[in-house]
């Protein structure tokens, strides 16, 4: 592991698009990587007996939650006539098509036709399923190579269940290519932004590290000067009386996750803690959905926390609307330009973005996929061809 970006990583693979400016594959290009473990809806949404339509990267899912409980995950389409199976009804472990009700079992496999006798052909396959856990009040999914699946860990987020701690679920869709979203939280220069409830942060730097998946900052936050939201002050651990207070936040990404971590001065232990991530919805990728748990400690008087959280709560949404205006400002300039051309000066951005290229995936033009999508049109595309684009929508059970 390197400190303070003494050491390099390599700045990705050969690409067509770079940055005019770096002369580097240009980061907007590239996918998030499947082969990781994904929320794509919050649990409560998806209640027993029903059906909720979510999406990775352009993949579109039906999630239903069948008579025992657990969650299931289908390609959202019947192999019949392309109907989105979102559009269907539960019945007991299967999950039936609203016009012919063909049932597919939680595998994505045909259970039944009702209008074919017993004798009568059936297709061979039916939609792809993926791989499904609950955790955090989350439904992940795996979308990449499923015998992955159960050798990759969930991610880690210790504090969730503790008793010293409250979670707020976060869930919001952001009009954006992911690695806004990871430059905004890591970059904390940007404090001007929140000025108006946050007063006048000084944020210092004292340090970071990188390695080939990971990049971990520690910044010191001063107070000085300027109105200060009272939720603000409550996050900080400052009490109401309190007039400044320095703060250590501690924020890593360890791809594709995001964590956050509030030290206040003289603290043992962090008054917050956020763990993110954001999950691209569009086959472009230039739509993400933003999944967070923010864990506040709780105070000594349980009771103050209780009469604060709708505060807290408006305010942690007032931040995080200035920060999608500005990740989509960011990229409505990517669309207009065709292309990045960002001055970036601030090295731990520069190593942010090279974990970000070195874990993610090439994005395959729009014109080379529209051309996949109509050669296979009229006829059966082989199971290579298949797996090589899960996102043509024309994919069979695994």
């Amino acid at each position: 592991m390197s400190e303070n970006g003494s050491g390099k990583i390599a700045r990705g693979r050969p690409l067509e698009h770079r940055n005019p400016l770096s002369g580097l594959p240009d980061l907007r290009r590239f996918g998030a990587n499947p082969d990781f473990w994904y929320p794509v809806a919050q649990s409560r949404s998806v209640r027993g007996g029903q059906v909720a339509a979510t999406a990775f990267a352009g993949e579109r899912m039906a999630l239903f939650r069948g008579r025992s409980g657990a969650v299931h995950a289908l390609e959202d389409r019947c192999a019949h006539r392309q109907v989105p199976l979102s559009m269907g009804v539960v019945d007991g472990e299967t999950l039936r098509c609203c016009y012919h009700a063909w049932a597919y079992r939680g595998d994505g496999r045909i259970s039944q036709i009702p209008y074919l006798a017993k004798g009568d052909g059936r297709p061979p396959r039916g939609v792809r399923a993926y791989p499904v856990r609950e955790a955090y009040g989350l439904v992940f999914v795996f979308p990449g190579d499923p015998e992955k699946a159960a050798v990759t860990p969930l991610p880690e987020v210790p504090d969730f269940a503790s008793p010293q701690y409250r979670t707020m679920t976060f869930s919001r869709t952001v009009r954006c290519h992911y690695s806004f979203m990871h430059e905004n939280l890591l970059d904390m220069n940007h404090q001007f932004l929140h000025r108006g409830v946050v007063g006048k942060l000084q944020p210092q730097l004292l340090g970071y590290r990188s390695d080939q998946r990971s990049v971990e900052a520690r910044y010191l936050f001063t107070h000085a000067g300027g109105k200060r939201n009272r939720s603000a002050r409550l996050l900080a651990a400052e009490g109401i009386g309190s007039r400044t207070s320095s703060d250590v936040m501690t924020i890593r990404t360890e791809y594709p996750y995001q964590t956050l971590d509030l030290v206040p001065e003289n603290a043992d232990r962090p008054a917050l803690r956020l763990w993110a991530v954001y999950v691209p919805e569009d086959a472009e990728q230039r739509t993400c959905h933003a999944y967070g748990l923010l864990m506040i400690k709780r105070p000594r008087i349980p009771a103050a926390l209780q009469m604060a959280w709708p505060f807290i709560r408006h305010f942690t949404e007032r931040v995080f609307a200035e920060d999608r205006m500005a990740v989509e400002a960011e990229q409505r300039a990517w669309d207009e330009q065709g292309e990045d051309r960002n001055h970036e000066v601030f090295p731990l951005i520069l190593d942010v973005r090279d974990v970000l290229r070195a874990n993610g995936v090439p994005l395959r033009p729009r014109a080379a996929a529209e051309t996949s999508a109509a050669a296979c049109e009229g006829r059966a595309c082989d199971d290579a061809a298949l797996r090589a684009d899960p996102g043509s929508g024309h994919v069979g059970a695994r």
